[in-house]
Formats: C-alpha cells, sequence, structure tokens
C-alpha cells in the first residue's frame, strides 16, 4: 500500500496495531510486516512521499472478539478516532448482522481505511443490519428468553 511517510506508517502499523517488521529496504523507501506472524501475511509499504499516486485502500484484520471489545479504549488512548461503518465516532464496536462479524473502523496516518473485524458465533441476522455491539447482545439475549417459533400456553 502506498504511504506519503515510510517512518511514520512503520512505526503505526508495528506500535500501534502490533504487526512485526519483516523487512525494511530503506533505500527503495519499501517496507514489510508481518500479519497474524511470521509465514502467514504481509503488509507491504511503498512510500510515494507528496506523489499525487497515494491511493487509499480499506484493508481489515482478523482480530478476537475481545481484541475488538478492547479496540475503542486502545484507539483512543493512541489518540485514534474509533468510527463506525459510516465513519461515524463511536464509543463501542459494531455489529455487521449479515455475517455476524462484531468491527472497529479507524485510519492510518494516511487515510486508508482500517478494520479490526471478529467473527461471532451467533447465528446470521440481516435484517438487525450495523448495530452497536450491545444492542446485538440484548436482542440475541432477548431472542434466547422469547424466541420467535416458541409454542404459545
Amino acid at each position: 500500500m502506498t504511504v506519503a511517510s515510510l517512518g511514520v506508517s512503520v512505526a503505526f502499523y508495528r506500535d500501534v496495531i502490533g504487526l512485526d517488521l519483516a523487512y525494511l529496504l530503506d533505500d527503495r523507501r519499501v517496507a514489510f510486516l508481518w500479519i497474524g506472524g511470521r509465514g502467514h501475511c504481509m503488509l507491504g509499504l511503498w512510500e510515494v512521499g507528496t506523489s499525487p499516486n497515494l491511493m487509499r485502500l480499506h484493508l481489515a484484520f482478523e482480530s478476537s472478539i475481545d481484541d475488538v471489545l478492547s479496540a475503542p479504549r486502545r484507539l483512543r488512548a493512541a489518540n485514534i478516532i474509533p468510527r463506525g461503518i459510516s465513519g461515524q465516532q463511536v464509543d463501542e464496536a459494531v455489529v455487521l448482522g449479515w455475517m455476524p462479524a462484531i468491527a472497529i473502523y479507524f485510519t492510518d496516518p494516511d487515510g486508508h481505511l482500517l478494520e479490526f473485524l471478529a467473527m461471532l458465533p451467533d447465528e446470521p441476522n440481516p435484517e438487525r443490519g450495523v448495530v452497536s455491539y450491545s444492542e446485538w447482545k440484548s436482542c440475541t439475549e432477548r431472542e434466547a428468553r422469547f424466541p420467535k417459533n416458541a409454542p404459545s400456553i
């Protein structure tokens, strides 16, 4: 992915996101970081400086449910605004009902849209759309107590 400053981006992905630096080609202004540990996936960063070739991308990082739930607090501690699917500032992660998965969105120093994403063990429910995690959990608990197809007494 293209970045304006290789040093700033390497520091962000290493120190904020927690990726391990795999290889740095400083003379070519390129760096590679491991995603999910050595040998799994890799993120490549290419510095374009002030060139108009900077592209904005969306990357989703597979995470645990606990990591996504704690992400808003950790992001705010790093002066990063946690966001919902429409870009609005949020205090908690959101659930994408069609998967279902829990997610939190934010941007890197170059404006690339990043997402921490974890699949939930619940059944998909596209009708719910995108809701806060607390709303999803509340509805799921309510449905467990009062199933739609329960026999009436």
